[in-house]
């Protein structure tokens, strides 16, 4: 596996993992030291090899020559694992890992499925994945980056808790979940902070869970306290199925691991997407799912703690408004991404696809 960063690369690749080991495979992963695989990946058991590796795309010539000085070493540690450990196929999330490891694995004559979750592939796919053995998509769109007759729509994986999670009645205090990603999110947290004293003062009963990441949880985490209200500011959620189970309504960027717990859970959101996406692949996201009714899309620049909180009154005095939202998000979803995936890995190990 092939997965390194932030939580959109390493947890889709996790619930692919997790269905491969049900079926008896051995999984590894390759990672970097400062991605969040090195939290997440130990923590379900599997092994991880870290690779000093950096950006090429959208970065400084800086970092830009440091990458190109690490990745000849990058790739002959990742060449030399392949060698000792014989695997059976690499699957690829992109990313700045995938990049020595598809060109490591293709030089070693090993077969790579690439999986592309956005409408328009980032630097790593663009570049690589029309060499790979199969490309796994999740909007048609982004078929035409890829070898013809070698590229399947099949979603991006998502762990199965999501899709069993029930539609949730309008009872009592009304839940907020505001989540930037693993990383957290500066105009996210911003506009949190800002609407805890609207709430407060027009005493909405709310119950505000954010998602702040390491750097800002600290000291939000205090300022959530003096503000009186109900919930918590945590660096990162570990069980984030369990927090959207228990939420009203979604306050997220647009990125693809984000929509599609978006749509697997049922859930009514507010999108807010990252304006320096690649190629805007976010806006792109949080369109569709505005045009289906499942979102309300706001841009980066445009929010604030008082628009949250308008939207929000708004939003939850509605009629049906909110339940309306999350089923047209859950038409959406795509269940059994990983399942397929570990299906396809199957079949190319054993020499049934080419």
């Amino acid at each position: 596996m092939a997965a390194g960063g932030t939580g959109g690369h390493v947890i889709p690749a996790l619930a692919v993992a997790r269905e491969l080991r049900r079926r008896g495979h051995e999984v590894e992963f390759i990672g970097s030291r400062t991605g969040l695989e090195t939290r997440l990946v130990p923590k379900e058991g599997f092994p991880l090899e870290l690779i000093e590796i950096g950006g090429l795309n959208r970065v400084g010539m800086a970092q830009m020559a440091r990458t190109l000085w690490q990745l000849p070493a990058a790739i002959f540690q990742t060449a030399r694992r392949f060698r000792a450990r014989r695997p059976a196929a690499v699957y690829s999330m992109g990313g700045y890992v995938a990049g020595p490891t598809v060109i490591a694995a293709l030089a070693g004559g090993i077969p790579v499925v690439v999986m592309e979750p956005n409408a328009v592939p980032g630097f790593t796919n663009r570049r690589m994945g029309r060499l790979a053995t199969r490309a796994l998509v999740s909007f048609p769109e982004s078929s035409i980056y890829f070898p013809h007759g070698k590229t399947e729509l099949t979603g991006l994986p998502v762990r199965e808790e999501f899709f069993s999670i029930p539609p949730k009645p309008r009872v009592g205090v009304f839940s907020l979940l505001v989540t930037g990603g693993s990383q957290g999110s500066r105009t996210l947290n911003r506009a949190a902070r800002e609407s805890w004293r609207l709430f407060r003062e027009a005493g909405f009963p709310i119950r505000f869970v954010l998602q702040a990441g390491r750097a800002a949880a600290p000291e939000l985490a205090a300022e959530f306290t003096d503000s009186g209200l109900a919930g918590e500011v945590k660096d990162f959620i570990e069980d984030m199925p369990s927090a959207f189970a228990a939420a009203d309504l979604l306050i997220c960027r647009a990125g693809a691991g984000a929509v599609a717990e978006v749509a697997a859970a049922g859930r009514a959101s507010i999108l807010v997407p990252f304006p320096h996406a690649a190629d805007q692949h976010q806006l792109r996201n949080a369109e569709a799912f505005q045009r289906a009714g499942a979102a309300r899309l706001v841009v980066d620049s445009e929010w604030t703690g008082e628009k949250l909180f308008e939207m929000v009154r708004e939003l939850a005095a509605g009629v049906d408004t909110l339940e309306r939202m999350g089923e047209a998000a859950r038409r959406r979803a795509r269940p059994g991404a990983a399942v397929r995936a570990a299906e396809i890995l199957e079949e190319i190990s054993r020499g049934d696809l080419r």
